[in-house]
């Protein structure tokens, strides 16, 4: 039995069982997402920081305009007149998603990871710009992530692709699940699918920082089917967060599951977009290497290298360039936690942030090095090379090894010859 046996079924379209979770920023990058999708599967990009994504990929000047603008706030630690355009962040945002969709082929789709608590310090009218631009720009799909989204659907209920673009909501609980059918239910705009986060995901957690290991993802699960069966509701359930073998991800479609969503081992695939040398990294990270911590101003747990280089930032925030994480009225936890130590810093003596990060700069410059509990157990599934580096397997090596092994196995890339090997390094 593989996971080949099943099919998901979402929207009356019919998919590899595979969904490619979203990974910010832009580690889940255009060709990843297409590599899911060539497959039949499901792959997703993310919108985090889509203006600064967007200046890379495009030579585009979003960051720097915006920058440019509120330069003299740059040592003002009051950012509340640091905002966002609205025509730039939909123009980033269209412009970004529309070349993802134009490079898609194959019977699989792509969709769009949306964090809620991407605030940008105006949280309402920027998340519905990014929710709009992204219909209009032909995503295939909505999924809703880091926040309640007690209010999301509000916001697009009057598009016209409201009842066609797929939308699902990521939840840790049943009770974040009951609050967010609640209102979906008032729109009649149920979730078209579910994903059942677990506490060994990577990135921000929707679980207590003192608590998370006191959960796990099968009996969330189980509590969400069991949820919707006496609701008498018939939506696809899929859970993501530890599912490293093709056998786990058997052994949750024969519980019931629709799908499994995944992502650690795709970290290192080619298509990601993290540097060369982190994926090096993450290879070679031991259990304890990672860590959950509070590091995040969001206020949500997170999971990360010990080694990341943002958890020793002591840097000037960044907000007047990128600020997507400033609360309304321009709050963050990193400004108060910098200015603070700036005061207390007596002559001569370094600077040092030792509760929070500017998550922001961290992202943008993949110093931050988040990742699934699993990260540990890269190095089973690739090939260590004579220089003691590691082979970067493609998404399609992954994605297939999750298709059609079995019994735990993990079928390794095929090595490559030393004429490539280099590229890889």
């Amino acid at each position: 039995m593989n996971v080949d046996n099943f099919r998901l079924q979402i929207g009356g379209k019919e998919y590899v069982p595979i969904i490619i979770g979203g990974m910010g920023v832009n580690i889940s990058t255009t060709e990843l997402a297409v590599a899911a999708a060539k497959l039949g599967g499901i792959g997703h990009i993310s919108d985090a920081i889509a203006g600064y994504v967007c200046d890379r990929i495009f030579n585009t000047s979003f960051i720097s305009r915006k920058r440019k603008k509120y330069a003299e706030y740059s040592n003002n630690p009051d950012k509340s007149a640091v905002q966002f355009d609205l025509e730039e962040v939909a123009a980033a945002q269209k412009k970004y998603i529309e070349y993802t969709m134009a490079k898609k082929t194959g019977s699989g789709a792509i969709y769009l990871n949306c964090m809620e608590k991407l605030t940008m310090n105006n949280s309402i009218p920027t998340l519905k710009v990014r929710l709009t631009a992204a219909m209009d720009a032909g995503i295939d799909g909505l999924t809703l992530a880091a926040g309640l989204n007690l209010r999301t659907l509000d916001l697009i209920e009057d598009h016209p692709r409201f009842r066609d673009v797929k939308i699902g909501i990521i939840i840790s609980s049943v009770r974040a699940l009951a609050i967010f059918l609640k209102r979906a239910s008032r729109l009649n705009r149920l979730p078209d699918y579910i994903v059942v986060e677990g506490p060994l995901a990577g990135g921000h957690l929707g679980f207590g920082p003192a608590d998370w290991h006191t959960f796990d993802l099968k009996t969330i699960f189980l509590e969400v089917l069991a949820f919707l069966k006496k609701e008498g509701v018939s939506i696809p359930v899929i859970p993501a967060g530890g599912i490293f073998t093709g056998t786990d991800a058997v052994d949750y479609l024969q519980l019931g599951a629709a799908g499994v969503q995944v992502a650690t081992r795709f970290t290192i695939s080619k298509e990601a977009g993290l540097p060369a040398e982190v994926k090096q990294n993450y290879i070679n990270a031991k259990e304890e290497d990672i860590v959950v911590n509070m590091a995040s101003t969001t206020g949500y747990p997170m999971r990360m290298l010990t080694s990341s280089p943002t958890l020793r930032y002591a840097i000037k925030p960044n907000c007047e360039g990128l600020g997507y994480l400033l609360e309304n009225g321009g709050k963050c936890t990193y400004i108060d936690e910098y200015y603070e130590a700036l005061a207390a810093r007596k002559a001569g003596e370094p600077l040092v942030i030792k509760e929070k990060t500017c998550l922001c700069t961290g992202m943008a410059n993949y110093d931050c090095w988040t990742c699934g509990h699993t990260t540990y157990r890269l190095k089973e599934t690739t090939n260590q090379l004579p220089n003691g580096k590691w082979q970067l397997p493609t998404a399609e090596d992954i994605f297939l090894d999750y298709q059609f092994s079995s019994d735990h196995t993990i079928t390794l890339p095929k090595p490559e010859v030393s004429g490539t090997t280099r590229l890889n390094l």
